[in-house]
């Protein structure tokens, strides 16, 4: 079927089902991109609009989150999901790898559905409602990982490597801005009503589930493998208590500010990393890894996820700390309610959202023509550069200094993020990318988690050291008893933080109805209106800033140097590799044109040096370079390891698979294909490949009088009727068809004005093999049917007949009466026409022209 029918028509894709546009569609990429594109938004504004929406959330379902026995409910709510994700993309991704990236992407988007109508039809209150709501987000994130995994391995599959910085920037702009775009929407929706907040993702989640499951194809190559349950296992119980410690360990213990030596935390802790240990060791002795740690040897892909880590903790902690600037600090002092807070937070915080908006299509596009590396580390350095200034800026700061700033920091944000996932994606090989592009979002998803613990610590860390006395001074100044301002002074800050964060009045919540109610109405006042706060705070918490921003810095500083490693080793994969293309010089462009041209069968037209792999040239039989030979490397049991073609000086290169006896198959045009066993080991392999030619067809095309006939057809039809060669004659009759292989064929010539003919040809050499074609010249028979009035006769039957009789052919007579018999050989025919009283007449055709015969048929009587 034609492109343009499958696109008018629908298809069938996989499994049958009818598609809307086939996969070979040159807007299929674009198809694929607005889908993943939905995918990753609705994921990413998932997590961030439930951060907003908390205190509307825990009002519905009649919790106070800040009770002491709450806060885990809270933790749980808030980052359950993110730690879920961050567990489960790796796995999710191999499966992608193993099962089919679409299939797995599809499904995800039918739990993430599916879960969002769970968790709006909550029936509970109090504890059971905060339990229902982490359970049941806690599957969503599994649909949520689902389609983390896979996006970035399908536009990977789907677009070119010119243009898959741009596909990636628009992906990861979507996903990142997601979590900004979230803050206002969830602000928004919980102040109409809570259950809204999971509602919103039904009708989204209905059509891209429906419109993914129509128009994406399984177009990635698969892997059949088993699954790595061991290394499942070990790295889901590692990173799941070591994200648990951390989130725990934000919280007081023992009289203390934090939880860091509660013996829960640090079990958490040092469990999760001697687990995470055990794992590394099970993937490194495992056949089939599910994080396969052998890419890591490539220093593009561990350069790239240091700074994928590195950012999202940086990113996080921002995002973090600037809401709980603007709604504890900034928002009151300029008049606002405590309650109105977090919407207008997100409101406030739309700079940044917006220098990302502009920052990451443009980097995406421009990091395709001029390189990834300087991108990405150009965006760190000027998110490091926007930190800066941050830290120059005090707590109660002309807004639009601040925008300026945040503006500039989502610019960073946007300059990083599709260079640095281009450079993950593309440094590895098309069978790992499901694999790959799960541990990128591990990492994204992991260092947002940790951005919490970490950020968390490092604020409290820097307000225990000013905070206790600047609120006992400031308590006991309106009244308020001196033993009741030494408990609250003495209060680990981490309430503070949280009340500021989900936009509860904090002074108002320390001191509780029953202080309160003690103290004379004015300084009650004065102490729950929007100024005590944010001034009495206003030095400690810059104090905290001072070390987070300056943590912030350091992290992006060291993320830039981390973008810019270049690869010396080579791209592995379970032995697949390739060294840089032009050896120490470390020739960027050259290695990611050799990998892209590898996978998607493109001819490698460039010099590539030294290639640490399997590699060689393909000669024909007389040693010339043979161009566009198409080579297949498969394994023992089928399953395909490589694929490239020849250059036009006839070499070639696959990356190096797993040492093992393999079987490498070449093919081309005009050509006897060539099959031979490889046995690979660790060592590079030159292997030179002979295709010998075939033979050719050739002969000349004559008419009667031996006169020759140019411009005929020639086509010649193998025994299962393909076409397996063509050719036209030139001006002397002659015609040549090549690369022939033994065995018998059916020869044609055929051009207007002559009967077309056909011959058997058995072809048993590499010689050329001879075969004349005569062609007869066609005759015509052309006429009118009319009434004896002179008045056409349409649908009128014509029928030539032999002398015997035969029917020779056929014709219907059209409006005009007119009808023509065409390819008809010399002799003596008969012309009936029927349709009243048949007619008749005889007609000879002799060769010398084409008669013209008109019949008539009488006109009936009335």
């Amino acid at each position: 079927m034609a492109i343009e029918e499958l696109t008018r028509a629908g298809g069938e894709g996989p499994g049958g089902r009818s598609t809307w546009i086939g996969v070979d569609h040159p807007r299929y990429k674009w198809v694929a991109l607005t889908n993943t594109t939905l995918g990753m938004l609705i994921a990413t504004v998932n997590a961030s609009i439930v951060l907003i929406s908390l205190p509307g959330i825990f009002n519905g379902i009649r919790l106070d989150p800040l009770q002491p026995g709450n806060v885990s409910y809270l933790l749980w709510v808030l980052m359950g999901y993110m730690l879920v994700t961050a567990v489960l993309v790796v796995a999710l991704g191999r499966l992608g790898d193993m099962w089919g990236r679409v299939r797995i992407y599809n499904a995800g988007f039918g739990i993430f559905t599916l879960t969002s109508v769970a968790l709006s039809l909550d029936p509970l209150h109090g504890a059971g409602g905060a339990l229902w709501l982490i359970g049941w987000r806690l599957v969503q994130a599994i649909g949520g990982a689902m389609l983390m995994a896979n996006s970035a391995a399908i536009l990977t599959d789907a677009f070119p490597a010119r243009q898959r910085g741009m596909a990636l920037g628009v992906n990861m702009v979507a996903g990142i801005a997601g979590s900004f775009i979230g803050l206002i929407l969830g602000g928004a929706l919980v102040a109409w009503d809570w259950r809204s907040v999971f509602w919103v993702n039904v009708p989204i989640g209905l059509i891209g589930t429906v419109w993914a499951y129509r128009s994406l194809h399984e177009t990635g190559v698969r892997t059949p493998g088993r699954m790595d349950w061991w290394g499942n296992l070990t790295f889901a119980v590692g990173l799941t208590a070591l994200l648990a410690g951390i989130t725990y360990g934000i919280q007081p213990y023992g009289g203390h500010t934090m939880g860091w030596t509660n013996p829960w935390v640090l079990a958490g802790l040092i469990g999760g990393v001697l687990m995470l240990v055990v794992f590394c060791i099970v993937e490194v002795e495992v056949a089939e890894p599910m994080f396969p740690l052998r890419l890591f040897r490539n220093a593009e892909f561990a350069g790239g996820n240091a700074a994928t880590l590195l950012g999202a903790i940086a990113r996080g902690g921002l995002q973090f700390m600037l809401i709980i600037w603007l709604q504890g600090i900034w928002l009151p002092l300029h008049g606002y309610d405590y309650a109105d807070t977090p919407l207008w937070a997100g409101i406030y915080l739309l700079p940044l959202t917006c220098g990302f908006l502009v920052a990451g299509p443009i980097a995406g596009y421009l990091s395709d023509r001029f390189g990834a590396r300087q991108f990405a580390a150009a965006g760190f350095v000027v998110m490091a550069l926007s930190f800066g200034g941050m830290l120059a800026l005090p707590t109660n700061f002309a807004y639009w200094v601040f925008a300026l700033l945040v503006f500039v920091n989502g610019l960073g944000s946007g300059l990083f993020a599709a260079p640095n996932t281009a450079i993950i994606m593309s440094s590895v090989p098309a069978a790992a990318r499901g694999a790959a592009s799960g541990m990128r979002a591990t990492f994204q998803n992991a260092g947002m988690v940790l951005s919490m613990g970490v950020f968390f610590s490092l604020m409290i860390a820097g307000l225990a050291g000013s905070m206790p006395n600047t609120l006992f001074s400031g308590l006991t100044a309106q009244g308020v008893p001196a033993a009741a301002a030494r408990s609250i002074s003495t209060l680990p800050p981490v309430g503070v933080l949280f009340a500021a964060f989900l936009g509860y009045n904090p002074i108002e919540h320390l001191l509780g109805p029953d202080i309160l109610h003690q103290l004379p109405a004015s300084n009650a006042a004065t102490l729950t209106g929007r100024q005590f706060f944010p001034n009495l705070v206003s030095q400690p918490f810059h104090d905290g800033l001072v070390v987070v921003f300056s943590m912030a810095i350091a992290m992006s500083v060291v993320a830039a140097v981390a973008s810019l490693v270049r690869s010396r080793r080579p791209v592995t994969m379970g032995g697949e590799s390739l060294e840089t293309a032009t050896g120490a010089t470390g020739n960027e462009p050259a290695v990611a044109a050799l990998v892209d041209a590898v996978e998607r069968e493109d001819l490698i037209d460039y010099p590539v040096g030294n290639v640490s792999g399997i590699g060689g040239r393909v000669t024909d039989g007389g040693g010339r370079a043979v161009a566009g030979a198409a080579l297949t490397l498969i394994d023992q049991r089928g399953r395909q390891h490589g694929r490239a073609r020849s250059r036009d000086d006839g070499g070639y290169a696959l990356l190096l698979p797993p040492p093992g006896q393999y079987v490498l198959i070449t093919a081309a045009d005009t050509r006897r294909p060539h099959a031979t066993t490889l046995s690979v080991g660790t060592r590079p392999v030159t292997h030179n490949v002979v295709l010998p030619g075939g033979a050719r067809l050739s002969g000349r095309v004559l008419a009667p009088g031996d006169s020759a006939v140019s411009q005929a057809t020639i086509v010649v039809i193998d025994v299962r009727g393909e076409v397996v060669g063509t050719a036209v004659t030139d001006a002397d009759g002659n015609y040549v068809v090549p690369g022939l292989f033994p065995g018998t064929f059916t020869l044609t010539a055929h051009t207007p004005g002559y009967r077309p003919t056909a011959a058997a040809v058995a072809v048993d050499t590499e010689d050329t093999v001879r075969c004349d074609l005569a062609l007869t010249h066609a005759a015509a028979i052309s006429g009118t049917v009319r009434h004896d009035s002179g008045s056409p006769v349409p649908d009128a039957r014509i029928t030539l007949l032999a002398g015997d009789g035969t029917v020779v052919a056929t014709a219907v007579s059209d409006e005009s009466g007119g009808y023509t018999l065409t390819d008809l050989i010399p002799g003596d025919y008969t012309l009936c026409a029927s349709g009243y009283a048949p007619v008749s007449g005889v007609v000879l055709l002799n060769g010398a022209g084409d008669p013209r015969l008109d019949l008539h048929f009488d006109t009936p009587s009335r």
